[in-house]
């Protein structure tokens, strides 16, 4: 077994846990600790309440080694988180942490690795045809949360290769006369509007005010968590029909995505796909999904899954871990 810290970095909190990995890289998670990164200044701030916390805890030493992924784009020297203020530098993160290694990984490149690893029960098919993933050919994982998150599993005679992207921020492309109204009422405040502003957590917002701008109807403003859970419930017939807008965006995306990677598999993963599984399944998603022209036949036959795990970014994370660090 080896043991190490793995982190699951995102806009909106920041999770910490133990973690040991087995022979075959499959990690079981420890006590998950969570924090707001908008109550820290920086990683090693809140890295600190992390080791504070757990010294209450426990008398056994922290491990030397982590895994830490982060939601934003890796490799380059001085890593700037992309929805909070935070600035890691790379090079100096170890002794910054007061560790012997440690592994970086983009968040949604975790998933991926989480992915890879999970098992049949943790994958339910929700459309599609019920088949593995390929011996040979990309799967995509794709799913809102504080951004987009896509990353892809390249298998090579069944062996998976994650590879990180940034999908999230490719041009959103409207596909009615409704979507070009919200493309142009988000235009009015980004210069450019990236597939991430219509479908994330946030995005459902700009959809819900956009809808209501061109409508010229009157409604209730709320914040992300209240607007998410009124159009979950059904407590808000306007905020209902905002998810419905989002779920036929979210499709159109996947399956564009699913196109550019090969269309052999998709995923949906994270938190808010989670959410909204059920009403996902019920919704225009799948349609959207497969309107793809000429391919459309193709595209209804791809098998698409909703990874389910309470931790998939910390899970994912200390699997990554193994890739680099045999």
């Amino acid at each position: 077994m080896t043991d190490i810290i793995a982190a699951d970095i995102g806009g909106t909190n920041a999770r910490f846990t133990r973690a040991s990995l087995d022979d075959k890289g499959v990690p079981t998670l420890g006590t998950v600790r969570k924090y707001k990164v908008a109550d820290y200044p920086s990683l090693q701030a809140c890295w600190g309440a992390f080791v504070e916390d757990e010294s209450k805890d426990s008398d056994t030493p922290l491990p030397d080694a982590a895994s830490i992924a982060f939601a934003t784009a890796i490799g380059r020297e001085v890593i700037k988180l992309t929805n909070s203020n935070w600035v890691i530098r790379a090079d100096t993160l170890a002794e910054d942490l007061g560790l012997r290694t440690v592994r970086l990984v983009n968040d949604f490149e975790a998933v991926a690795h989480a992915v890879s690893r999970l098992p049949d029960e943790n994958l339910p098919l929700l459309f599609g045809e019920d088949r593995p993933f390929p011996r040979d050919g990309g799967v995509t994982v794709v799913g809102p949360g504080t951004g987009l998150g896509v990353a892809m599993i390249a298998y090579d005679d069944g062996h998976p290769h994650v590879i990180a992207t940034e999908g999230g921020h490719l041009d959103f492309a409207p596909l009615d006369k409704i979507e070009v109204k919200i493309l142009d009422y988000l235009r009015d405040k980004f210069l450019r509007v990236s597939t991430e502003r219509i479908v994330s957590g946030p995005g459902l917002n700009y959809i819900y005010k956009a809808l209501a701008t061109i409508g010229h109807d009157r409604v209730m403003l709320m914040e992300d968590p209240e607007l998410w859970q009124a159009a979950l419930d059904g407590s808000d017939e306007f905020a209902r029909r905002a998810l419905d807008r989002f779920c036929l965006c979210y499709g159109s995306v996947a399956g564009d995505l699913a196109l550019a990677h090969g269309p052999h598999a998709v995923v949906l993963a994270g938190g808010l796909t989670q959410r909204m599984k059920d009403f996902l399944e019920q919704s225009g998603f799948h349609a959207r999904f497969k309107a793809k022209g000429r391919f459309e036949s193709l595209m209804a036959t791809v098998p698409i899954r909703c990874a389910i795990h309470e931790e998939i970014g910390l899970f994912g994370a200390a699997a990554a871990f193994r890739e680099k660090n045999a």
